[in-house]
């Protein structure tokens, strides 16, 4: 279900001339979370162009949508005029409907106004060949007509009536097309008396999401009230009305079936007989949608059920504390324009990685866990059960997770600025990063990974520090990301062990990557080969290379150890650099990539020395060459063949789990 609106009219028995003629308000929306303010000039100048545009089109069509999107502001709106209404009255009506939306709703980002002839509705989210069905109102009256509407088979009849210009209104066409219709019968017993049926979605949905939203408005008529004489239901992407009075145009009496005779019982002179054939046929229906009502009933509850099996296999006693933390697949589906390729801002062995747009407006990053990979189920648990307990300002949060039959989904908090190797390693784009913004984000990432191994309820060792795992956001504040391959350990654990080894060769340390064995100290390993990168903009290997060829480590050292280490500095960041902070992030740099962990500083000493410029530093020693430096790969592979770890490795890569490549955000 989407988003649905139910209006509340004081009236239903509406003339013809009236409601062919006359524009008739019923309601409006506004949002009160998604606001503008007066100075925003921008979003007030598109919106001012959207509903201009809108109101324009109206002379010549009865729908229309677009887009308006200058600077930084991006606004989707629509109209739809009611299917029977001439081209005059559409334009009258959006005439009226912009001006009223205007003045309604004039600080919203998100607003609907309904006439009885037109809707109009716009919003900074695309909504688009989406099924919305919220907010919803319904309205059921009875007027001033004789009793004999009541009896027997008027609800029947109606219920019929709907389900048939249900079905003719999905089935008018491909989407893009209008898709309306209106059907009416005579009423048992009576040759005037008559039973009108108006339906009509969105002409951007399709077949399949107009019988959707409409069969969806059927279900929610409650039983009641299909013994009214009119009523109305209104969706933002469909609407269904009816009434014993004409209320809409006869431009479609050759499409209009009355109801088979052989479905209304026949008239006997015997009143005894008739009523009591009145009852039984009454009843038919009555007695039908009870057992819909209870079959729906039953299935929701039997999908509830599965879903909390489910829950509970996954996640097991932690369930109970991670139900706030669910999407609904539809809310996500919408959020991403049902994973459209124009969202796709990543993809990985895992799956692909979306951005999307929530109902209320915040932009989201949705991992989407590939339903082919056997990898991943592992990961999504992993990462849920960790990050949702973290926060920290240069961690990226996790808003929630979807876990719906064979869909693995991840919501995280979206960061704008994309991932840092996409700063660092791109001729052009990185001399857009300054000392300053570099220095801050070696700062950032200390601080959180000291917050990873010192300040959460458990130590958490996180495996795979990397720039693709640093996110920058709009302030180009580091974010780090990707939990799936962390470990938690215990407080007062030195250090732990595993028989399987993942994480990106190049980032690992030498007694993880040979022996399997993996502490904090890894994790400060990996941190010091990427504030290295930082500092020189050149990538560390991450395969095996000839012997001739020195890596970034070997590098470094050697320029170090020579008395020449502002060598290593990128060219561009020579003139605006401070060289107090560049020698420290180096001598940083170097102490963190040291062969023998316990030579290595703790990730607080670390955050020490880049806080206080009066504390003096331990000169390094010579960094681990467990490849350049003489340690050859055949001895790599045989420490894992026989030590504690039993897998094998490829001469290239330790890295068991792919790497993700990062498209633009």
């Amino acid at each position: 279900m989407g988003i649905v609106l139910f209006f509340i009219l004081t009236f239903f028995n509406f003339p013809t001339t009236l409601l062919a003629n006359d524009l008739m308000y019923l309601k409006h929306t506004c949002s009160n979370q998604k606001t503008f303010t007066p100075t925003n000039s921008a979003y007030q100048s598109n919106l001012h162009t959207l509903l201009t545009s809108l109101s324009s089109h109206a002379a010549a069509t009865d729908f229309y949508n677009t887009t308006v999107a200058a600077g930084s502001e991006t606004i989707y709106g629509l109209f739809i005029c009611r299917g029977d209404v001439t081209n005059q009255t559409c334009q009258k009506c959006m005439a009226k409907a912009t001006l009223e939306i205007s003045s309604k709703c004039p600080y919203s980002k998100e607003a609907i106004i309904w006439y009885h002839q037109c809707m109009v509705r716009y919003s900074n989210r695309c909504f688009f060949s989406t099924v919305d069905e919220w907010p919803r109102h319904k309205f059921m009256n009875y007027s001033v007509t004789t009793n004999s509407t009541k009896e027997g088979s008027y609800g029947w009849l109606l219920a019929n009536t709907l389900s048939e210009a249900v079905a003719e209104a999905a089935n008018s066409g491909p989407q893009g097309t209008k898709k309306f219709a209106t059907k009416n019968a005579t009423l048992p017993g009576s040759e005037k008396q008559k039973v009108y049926t108006l339906v009509q979605c969105t002409h951007d949905l399709s077949s399949q999401d107009c019988n959707r939203c409409l069969s969806d408005i059927m279900s929610d008529i409650p039983l009641c009230c299909l013994g009214k004489d009119c009523g109305m239901v209104l969706y933002p992407s469909c609407s269904l009305m009816f009434g014993i009075d004409q209320f809409y145009r006869d431009i479609a009496l050759a499409r209009m079936h009355p109801a088979p005779s052989s479905r209304v019982p026949p008239q006997s002179s015997h009143s005894g007989k008739a009523t009591l054939r009145l009852i039984n046929i009454a009843m038919v229906p009555i007695v039908f949608l009870l057992m819909l009502f209870f079959a729906n009933r039953i299935r929701r509850l039997n999908e509830l059920r599965r879903y909390k099996a489910i829950f509970k296999e996954n996640f097991g006693n932690e369930s109970t504390t991670l139900e706030s933390l669910q999407f609904d697949f539809a809310a996500i589906e919408a959020a991403t324009n049902k994973f459209s390729d124009e969202n796709l801002i990543g993809q990985g062995g895992f799956g692909e990685v979306y951005k999307g747009t929530l109902h209320d407006g915040r932009e989201v990053a949705v991992k989407r866990l590939s339903k082919s990979s056997g990898q991943g189920a592992a990961e999504f648990k992993n990462e849920v059960l960790l990050i949702a307990k973290l926060q920290h300002r240069n961690l990226v949060a996790l808003l929630g997770f979807c876990l719906q039959e064979d869909e693995k989904i991840l919501v995280y908090e979206f960061v704008p600025n994309k991932s840092l190797d996409y700063f660092l390693f791109d001729p052009q784009k990185q001399r857009l990063l300054s000392w300053c913004e570099r220095y801050k984000i070696i700062g950032g990432i200390a601080q959180a990974i000291q917050y990873l191994h010192e300040y959460s309820r458990l130590k958490i060792i996180h495996r795979d520090i990397k720039p693709s795992n640093v996110l920058l956001d709009d302030k180009m504040n580091p974010k780090i990301s990707d939990f799936g391959m962390a470990r938690m350990v215990a407080i007062d654990q030195e250090q732990g062990r595993t028989n399987r080894i993942v994480g990106t060769y190049g980032y690992m340390s030498p007694e993880y990557a040979m022996l399997g064995k993996f502490s904090e100290k890894s994790d400060i390993f990996s941190f010091g080969v990427l504030v290295l990168e930082i500092i020189s903009g050149r990538k560390h290997s991450t395969s095996y290379q000839p012997y001739n060829v020195d890596g970034l480590l070997s590098y470094a050292w050697k320029q170090w150890r020579d008395g020449a280490p502002f060598q290593i500095l990128h060219p561009s960041l020579s003139v605006s650099c401070s060289e107090t902070e560049v020698m420290k992030c180096i001598q940083i740099g170097l102490l963190c990539v040291q062969e023998n962990p316990d030579d290595r500083p703790l990730m607080a000493g670390v955050v020490s020395y880049l806080s206080n410029s009066s504390i003096e530093l331990p000169l390094p020693r010579e960094p681990a060459f467990f490849i350049h430096g003489g340690m050859e790969i055949n001895k790599v592979a045989m420490e894992l063949k026989f030590g504690h770890v039993a897998k094998s490795i490829t001469t290239y890569s330790i890295n068991e789990m792919s790497i993700t490549e990062s498209f633009p955000r």
